[in-house]
């Protein structure tokens, strides 16, 4: 198996694998959407449930930190099972939780809705990637990576957009009402079509389910993976929750108009993601990081620091950022993915996934006690938040070096 510092002749896939990238694009999708979709909503929900950015920052965490825990319970049992009832399950809870929140009443159910979703819908990344791990190879991951992350894409041009038009017109419930249905034939989808994922049943394994967790979580190389995961974690999560109302408030966009900066990036980062899968697999995913973190600190910067601007600057630097995150994203998550043995893949992954919502649930809280909502609207101290994203991408980067020396040192072996 080629390096993951060098360039590769990228494989083919198969008929049955295509199928597998698109049904698991169609899930993340779904649960990408569910997560992505409170950004934009925040700038309805708050003054709908007459609730402070602090207050909101708790609403978005709530899923993070029952994400994280959930991810936690599941690591000791997550390589026991086949991979696919446990999609099926984690999925129908997901979904359960959704549909909590479209009937939430007020903040508190909202809260409680929020947490049913991250128990479940915090696990599916997880399994998700350990489903990749297991049926494709590493110098095909980076293209698989970038294909399912169009589904992040695909929730800006489409979902995001009409979740909007939906709740303008019929309520902030609405949304996540489609979401359910969409899911519903997701999971069709996946019950008859998805073969079962059993290869790693294969390895003997007789240790207990908190045996297993605490081996996989002691192991050094697994830390230093866990923690990159964590940081890379913090700058996104900080900025996300608040950035409808920093676009809308800071930046003179109309909420009319969040839509078309949403329909823009989606546009821009659907045709980019497979691409930077591509070159994740034919240049080396290391090297395709660090133009990430550079794209990233830049136009972070430039984000947090403008003023009344057109829509027009508002979409460029948008597109360019999300250039930025998608180069980070998708060769870490390859590259990260070859460190764990096949029998502790479930649990590797469940445990990057719980410190990673985590880690993100601390970056909202902190990132709403950083910010201040003027009574005009303005989102004060946002610079702030952007030079803390910019110091976690750095630290990042160095950290990146170091797995990525680890995983060559594996595969040369």
């Amino acid at each position: 198996m080629a390096s993951p510092t060098t360039s590769s002749t990228p494989a083919s896939f198969t008929p049955y694998q295509k199928f597998v990238v698109a049904i698991l694009a169609f899930l993340q999708f779904t649960v990408i959407l569910d997560f992505m979709i409170m950004s934009p909503l925040g700038a309805v929900i708050m003054p709908a449930m007459q609730i402070t950015p602090a207050q909101f920052g708790v609403v978005v965490s709530a899923y993070a930190f029952s994400a994280g825990i959930a991810g936690l319970l599941a690591a000791g049992f997550a390589d026991r099972y086949d991979r696919k009832k446990l999609l099926l399950f984690f999925y129908a809870g997901f979904l359960i939780g959704t549909l909590l929140c479209a009937l939430a009443p007020n903040y508190q159910f909202l809260v409680f809705a929020r947490m049913v979703a991250g128990l479940f819908g915090g696990v599916l990344g997880a399994v998700i990637l350990a489903i990749i791990a297991d049926l494709f190879e590493l110098n095909m991951r980076g293209r698989v990576m970038g294909i399912i992350q169009t589904a992040f894409a695909s929730s800006q041009i489409l979902g995001l957009p009409a979740g909007i038009y939906f709740s303008n017109h019929w309520g902030w419930h609405s949304p996540f009402l489609i979401i359910v249905g969409i899911g519903l034939l997701v999971g069709v989808a996946i019950v008859f079509g998805l073969k079962p994922v059993t290869a790693h049943l294969s390895y003997k394994n007789d240790r207990h389910p908190f045996h297993h967790l605490l081996t996989t979580l002691k192991n050094p190389s697994y830390l230093l993976a866990f923690g990159t995961t964590a940081l890379l974690s913090i700058g996104g999560f900080m900025m996300m929750p608040f950035a409808s109302a920093y676009t809308t408030g800071n930046l003179g966009i109309s909420l009319g108009d969040l839509p078309l900066i949403y329909l823009a990036t989606g546009l821009c980062t659907i045709v980019v993601a497979p691409l930077v899968g591509k070159a994740s697999d034919s240049l080396g995913k290391y090297p395709t990081f660090i133009f990430g973190t550079i794209v990233s600190i830049i136009t972070v910067i430039t984000y947090t620091h403008m003023g009344v601007s057109p829509l027009w600057a508002v979409m460029a630097i948008n597109m360019i950022m999300f250039v930025g995150i998608f180069s980070r994203m998708i060769p870490s998550q390859a590259l990260m993915s070859a460190l764990p043995d096949p029998q502790d893949r479930g649990a590797f992954m469940s445990l990057s996934s719980s410190l990673q919502q985590v880690a993100g649930g601390i970056a909202s809280v902190v990132a709403g006690a950083i910010v201040v909502q003027s009574a005009e609207g303005h989102i004060e101290h946002f610079d702030t938040v952007g030079f803390v994203m910019c110091a976690t991408a750095i630290v990042a980067l160095v950290m990146m070096f170091y797995v990525t020396r680890l995983v060559t040192r594996k595969l040369a072996k």
